[in-house]
């Protein structure tokens, strides 16, 4: 049976924790591994990596894990271990990328690949140069709400695209008044890479790429709505970053998207996250799991009077798009698309590249904010 080693760093946070180690790397281990073309069974071989000796030995006997350790050098010299993944700070990642790429190790990691354009640019090519197979995490593109969404494309359903519109996000709780907070507080600090913009635009650059058209041009407004939070140690303390950003995208094709991310809003909507699609030949809503259309000759004719209570109930005029297969964990499936493309060379269209566009979107929208003026998205070189 062949066995892939794989090196994880950064799985005590909670998305590190509950989507890369239990629901993915964790449950494909528990499988059996992963068929491969061939039909062999590939197995998997996890090594959990921190600096926290106490968490990572009960993160591993909870887990019967069967190999932890501190010492992330050591790790990377053992060439049993052909795998690094990286689910950490975003200030250490792209040291951390390189430190395994010059180890020999294909690289599997979250974004940002870094907080600055021109180290992730430098970072692509270095894994690009090396031969080595890497990765960045697109996790969205295979939620199963935008999944149907590319469904409805590929069908022709929408006809000619015209416009996508995004909400993403919910009230994250202050922590002064009973209530904690369930984002942890260096997302609000600069300093220590955080900020809405840095964060989301990264993934609003995969999903408008993938699913509507590359991405041309931005303008983004920040905000930093809520001026001080309570930390995990209960002390008061300055959030100097953004929590939330409205932008708007101009893509290929004269697509326009318009995306609002916000740790200040509260919910009235389908999901924490919804996009809609309007097309000439009909429009579609997807949430995270579930999708709703209208097609052109089920479109209801509202006529605007003001001196009336609406008699339409828009809600009823969509039909939800059935669950015609069952859709796995989407870290889970890729994860395990990259695990084929490292064993078998299986496709993989994303690599550190596409983590390095994702940078220069967040990086042109703080540029925007700054210079309150639309920005091209220039074509990157690798």
């Amino acid at each position: 049976m062949p066995r892939l080693g794989i090196i994880l760093h950064g799985v005590t946070g909670r998305m590190g924790y509950n989507q890369h180690l239990v629901r993915s790397i964790l449950a494909i281990r528990d499988q059996g591994g992963l068929t491969l073309k061939s039909g062999e069974r590939l197995e998997i071989d996890p090594i959990i990596v921190g600096r926290n000796r106490e968490k990572m030995e009960q993160l591993a006997k909870r887990h019967n894990i069967v190999r932890w350790s501190t010492d992330l050098d050591a790790a990377l010299a053992d060439p049993k271990d052909q795998i690094f993944f990286d689910a950490g700070t975003t200030l250490m990642r792209a040291e951390l990328i390189g430190k395994a790429l010059d180890a020999g190790k294909h690289v599997y990691c979250e974004k940002p690949i870094s907080d600055d354009l021109k180290t992730a640019v430098k970072l692509a090519r270095k894994a690009r140069a090396s031969g080595l197979k890497h990765g960045v995490v697109q996790d969205k593109l295979f939620l199963p709400g935008l999944r149907k969404l590319a469904m409805l494309r590929d069908s022709g359903f929408f006809g000619k695209i015209l416009s996508v519109r995004g909400e993403f996000g919910y009230w994250v709780f202050e922590g002064d008044w009973g209530v904690p907070a369930q984002r942890p507080s260096w997302n609000y600090r600069k300093n220590d890479g955080g900020g809405i913009i840095l964060d989301m635009l990264c993934h609003w650059r995969y999903v408008l790429d993938n699913l509507f058209g590359e991405v041309k041009s931005v303008s983004c407004l920040g905000a930093t709505h809520i001026p001080n939070r309570v930390d995990e140690q209960g002390r008061t303390y300055e959030c100097d970053t953004d929590d939330a950003a409205y932008a708007t995208f101009e893509l290929e094709g004269g697509v326009i998207a318009q995306v609002n991310s916000s740790w200040a809003v509260r919910v009235r909507r389908d999901d924490l996250v919804t996009f809609q699609v309007d097309g000439t030949h009909g429009s579609a809503v997807a949430g995270l799991t579930k999708c709703w259309t209208q097609h052109r000759v089920n479109t209801p004719k509202p006529v605007w009077n003001p001196d009336q209570p609406q008699t339409i109930d828009f809600y009823k005029t969509w039909d939800e798009v059935p669950d015609t297969q069952v859709f796995d964990n989407g870290f889970k499936a890729q994860w395990e698309m990259f695990l084929r493309h490292v064993a078998e060379d299986a496709p993989w269209p994303y690599g550190l590249e596409a983590g390095a566009k994702g940078v220069q979107l967040a990086e042109l929208g703080l540029k925007s904010w700054a210079e309150r003026r639309w920005l091209d998205v220039p074509e990157l070189e690798f």
